[in-house]
C-alpha cells in the first residue's frame, strides 16, 4: 500500500454460511485493516500465533520481492507473502492464517516445480492445478453417494433425491479468488471439489500430492447449489438450470 493512499474497507457480509467458519478472524481483520492497512492486520493476527514449517509467516509490501523472481519462489524463500491491500489479498492472507500447512503445501509444490522448469514458456499440468487449487478450490468431506453424485454431474441426486445426506458433509472453501467472487454471490459460481476422506484432518494436507494434481481430479460444483447455503436453492426448478448445472 502506498503511504498515501487510504486503508481499504472491506465490506463483507459475514454472516453468508460460507463464511461462518472464517468469520471471527476475518470480522477482526477487516477492522483493523479498516485503520491500520491490511498489511498490519495480517502481520498482527500472524503475530498472534500462526506458524508453518519454516517459521512465522510475514505479509510484506509487494515491493520487498525481488524483480524477476516468481511470486511462488519468494514466498518459498523467506516465509514473507508480497500483499496489495485489495479484496483478493485480503482473502489469501487469511488463507493463510486458517489454513498454513495446506498453503505452505502448495506454495512448496509451486516453487518445486518453478525450480525444475522455470517460469517461463508452458506452465505444465501441475502448476495449472496448484494454481487452480490455490485459487478455487474447496474440500469436501461427505458420504460416497454424495461423491458419487458429484462425479457424475448427477445434480438432482446431488442435491434433491439425497439432500438430506448434506448434514453428514462438510465443504470448506479455500480458493481466494473463490471466496472473493462470492461476496457478490450469483449462481453461476463454481467451485473446483478436492474430495477429502471423511475421516481426515483438514488440518493436514496429506491428499496433497503430485501424483494426484497432475490427475487433475477436481469436480466442478455451483457452490450455491449446496443445501441451505442459498434461499434460491429451495425453489423447484432451480438445479434444472443446464447452464449452470451442467450435464456431463
Amino acid at each position: 500500500m502506498s503511504p498515501l493512499a487510504a486503508p481499504q474497507r472491506f465490506e463483507i457480509d459475514w454472516s453468508q454460511p460460507w463464511l461462518l467458519p472464517l468469520r471471527e478472524r476475518g470480522e477482526a481483520i477487516a477492522s483493523r485493516a479498516g485503520s491500520a492497512g491490511l498489511l498490519d492486520a495480517l502481520n498482527a493476527a500472524s503475530h498472534a500465533g500462526v506458524h508453518v514449517a519454516a517459521g512465522r509467516i510475514r505479509f510484506v509490501d509487494p515491493t520487498q520481492q525481488p524483480v524477476g523472481e516468481a511470486y511462488e519462489a519468494f514466498v518459498a524463500r523467506t516465509a514473507c507473502v508480497p500483499t496489495r491491500d485489495n479484496l483478493h489479498d485480503f482473502f489469501n492472507g487469511i488463507m493463510w492464517l486458517t489454513f498454513p500447512a495446506w498453503k505452505r503445501r502448495l506454495n512448496e509444490l509451486q516453487a518445486r516445480q518453478i525450480a525444475l522448469g522455470g517460469v517461463a514458456g508452458t506452465r505444465g499440468a501441475v502448476r495449472d492445478a496448484l494454481t487452480l487449487f490455490d485459487e478455487n478450490a474447496a474440500l469436501l468431506q461427505a458420504p460416497p453417494t454424495l461423491i458419487d453424485a458429484l462425479q457424475a454431474r448427477d445434480w438432482h441426486t446431488l442435491f434433491v433425491t439425497r439432500r438430506a445426506l448434506w448434514a453428514q458433509a462438510r465443504i470448506t472453501l479455500f480458493g481466494h479468488a473463490l471466496l472473493e467472487k462470492l461476496t457478490r454471490p450469483r449462481k453461476a459460481i463454481t467451485a473446483h471439489v478436492w474430495v477429502v476422506p471423511e475421516s481426515a484432518d483438514l488440518s493436514s494436507p496429506r491428499s496433497l500430492t503430485l501424483d494426484r494434481l497432475a490427475a487433475r481430479p477436481f469436480l466442478p460444483m455451483p457452490v450455491l447449489g449446496v443445501p441451505t447455503w442459498w434461499p434460491g436453492n429451495e425453489a423447484t426448478g432451480f438445479y434444472a438450470d443446464t447452464a449452470v448445472f451442467r450435464r456431463p
